[in-house]
């Protein structure tokens, strides 16, 4: 008799692990929904660019407003793209973590989008945003008026700050990551 009760809680307990398990379906709503927004942000970003190059040209002035303004909707198409593939990172990635690998990739020998961890796919993710702030930054600074020197302070900072945010990305990714020695130690004593 004492069996009975055992096999029930363990029954109930498997169903509700099948629930839990299965809750990472729902991962499927962000992945959808990123996957739009990337193909609608691609979108926006070409008819961006064929605004610019639809612009007519002066030769009279070849760096006036026009050139300025073709340029403008230049950097804010590759801006879109670039926001595009975040969101495309971002859908592979936790689709791949959360669901199932994705197997046709393979065939093409790619790893692009491939993530193999959370820290790998923030890692992918931040340094395709740090790219858009700096293509953004730029568009915006091509429509700046400086009027006054701390207008110029303000710039060089913006400037000096992405750099270092770029050199310290470039610094994370080159670096090799060390274990302590006690890790290594630990892990000759099992073996």
């Amino acid at each position: 008799m004492k069996q009975k009760p055992k096999g029930r809680l363990r029954n109930i307990e498997l169903f509700f692990e099948s629930l839990i398990w299965n809750f990472r379906f729902f991962i499927l709503v962000p992945v959808i929904f990123s996957l739009l927004s990337a193909l609608r942000l691609i979108v926006i970003g070409t008819i961006d660019i064929w605004a610019g190059l639809t612009l007519a040209i002066n030769p009279q002035d070849p760096e006036g407003i026009m050139t300025i303004k073709t340029v403008t909707y230049i950097i804010g198409g590759v801006d879109y793209y670039l926001i595009g593939i975040v969101l495309l990172i971002f859908a592979f990635g936790i689709y791949e973590l959360f669901i199932s690998e994705i197997e046709i990739k393979h065939q093409d020998d790619s790893s692009i989008l491939q993530s193999n961890s959370l820290e790998e796919l923030k890692g992918k993710l931040v340094n395709v945003i740090v790219v858009a702030l700096i293509v953004s930054l730029f568009k915006q600074m091509l429509t700046i008026e400086i009027g006054k020197l701390s207008d110029v302070i303000y710039i060089s900072l913006a400037i000096l700050l992405i750099s270092i945010s770029q050199y310290l990305l470039h610094l994370s990714h080159t670096t090799p990551h060390k274990r302590s020695p006690k890790v290594i130690g630990d892990s000759r004593k099992k073996s």
